[in-house]
């Protein structure tokens, strides 16, 4: 029998146990046609949360509010789920940051949020103080994430789903990349979860708002119209129907736009058929100097692509080996966007602490795309030089990096990770 989660389909607090049924194989379900300010008020929501708040969850054993009870609830209903760590210290670390992202993160978004809406007034020194708390927040989140990728452990636990659905809310209405940029270690934290599949399952395509939203004057409780006495005399008044919009004119309006082509789908034809080379590079299993190097320069066209070296600009945090490999995959799986205009390869570099990271890439047209350089906060992280394909050494440079040739300038390679 499934669970049935009593909340809109945007509810971020509904989202934490979305997300934690993902990971157990619970079966939850929105309850049908809800509708936020009427299916909450009736007398059969309100048996379940006198309170009136959502979300509420629906079980054959009773209903459970409190979002962070709820996914707990979830996240325990099958014994073999490991998002509660595998030890003692492991459950009282998830608490911690559950309890950690509920009173030092949520708490504070709301404080910025509820003025934007018109629910509190706005006052300049609560901001502030909200303002501060975050940024300390934020910062012992840091600490944490520049020597673990997960919260707890080294997998997803429940800490992690409500964590980044608290930092969700934050990114998608309140938090601009200048606040965020300051704790790179949180933004890599941030899109490497929303991005693995269960998250974005229900997340969707996430996105980082371009700016905060404007303070609303606080809302007042509506006030009784006083009931005027009729003049005997006073003519009745008329309700005058505007006539409807011609047929044609409303399916106008509502005929929804064409969607915009990619600038990079509008330049002129490539010589270079970048999925024939894909297919060279994956079905290349001998001779790979002379068969898949070869093509590859016999086949790239420096008219309509061009190439780039990246360099990670933080090699000194690269301390622990599973972290930078995971720091790497995330990189790539938010570079999806561009897989039909590009293909790379990023290699892990040395044998000890701390390792670099460098990689090469190939996109359509002559400069980075835009649209990577604005979805894929990663791409500031890394040094991006143009190749020279003039430059023998650089030729050079460029054909051991998509043959993982190694030493590679003089050092082991840890790993090399291709985006094709």
């Amino acid at each position: 029998m499934a669970l049935i989660l009593h909340a809109q389909k945007t509810n971020k607090n509904g989202y934490k146990t979305l997300i934690a049924a993902e990971y157990t194989g619970v079966q939850v379900e929105l309850a049908p046609n809800f509708e936020m300010g009427v299916s909450n008020k009736t007398p059969e929501f309100l048996k379940m949360n006198p309170m009136g708040k959502v979300p509420v969850l629906e079980t054959p054993d009773g209903p459970v509010f409190e979002s962070n009870a709820m996914a707990r609830y979830v996240a325990r209903l099958k014994g073999d789920s490991t998002l509660f760590g595998s030890s003692p210290i492991d459950y009282a670390h998830v608490e911690q940051w559950i309890d950690f992202s509920s009173m030092e993160i949520d708490a504070n978004l709301m404080k910025l949020y509820l003025p934007r809406l018109g629910f509190a007034p706005h006052l300049p020194p609560v901001e502030e103080a909200a303002n501060s708390a975050l940024k300390r927040a934020f910062g012992a989140l840091s600490t944490h994430l520049a020597f673990n990728t997960y919260l707890v452990g080294h997998s997803v636990t429940l800490a992690d789903i409500v964590m980044t659905c608290n930092l969700y809310f934050g990114f998608a209405l309140l938090l601009v990349k200048s606040f965020t940029s300051e704790f790179p270690h949180v933004e890599r934290y941030f899109w490497t979860m929303v991005n693995q599949p269960s998250f974005r399952k229900i997340l969707g395509q996430v996105k980082q708002t371009d700016a905060v939203l404007p303070i609303q004057s606080a809302k007042k409780p509506a006030q009784p119209k006083e009931s005027k006495p009729k003049a005997k005399d006073e003519p009745k008044k008329v309700a005058v129907q505007e006539p409807e919009k011609p047929k044609e004119e409303a399916e106008e309006e509502e005929a929804p736009k064409p969607k915009p082509k990619n600038p990079l789908d509008l330049l002129p034809p490539s010589k270079m058929i970048l999925d024939d080379w894909k297919r060279l590079y994956s079905n290349t299993k001998t001779n790979f100097r002379e068969v898949a190097i070869k093509g590859f320069w016999d086949m790239y066209d420096p008219e309509g692509y061009s190439l780039w070296f990246c360099d990670y600009k933080y090699n000194d945090e690269n301390t622990v080996s599973y972290v930078t490999l995971n720091k790497v995959g995330g990189f790539l799986q938010r570079m999806d966007l561009a897989r039909k205009y590009a293909f790379g390869k990023m290699l892990v570099i040395g044998s000890e602490p701390p390792f670099k990271v460098k990689g090469l890439w190939l996109f359509r047209g002559q400069e980075i795309p835009k649209f990577v350089i604005d979805e894929c906060y990663d791409m500031e992280l890394y040094e991006w030089t143009k190749v020279d394909i003039s430059d023998e050494n650089q030729k050079e440079r460029a054909s051991q990096m998509i043959e993982d040739f190694e030493p590679f300038e003089g050092e082991p390679l840890l790993d090399a990770k291709c985006f094709k």
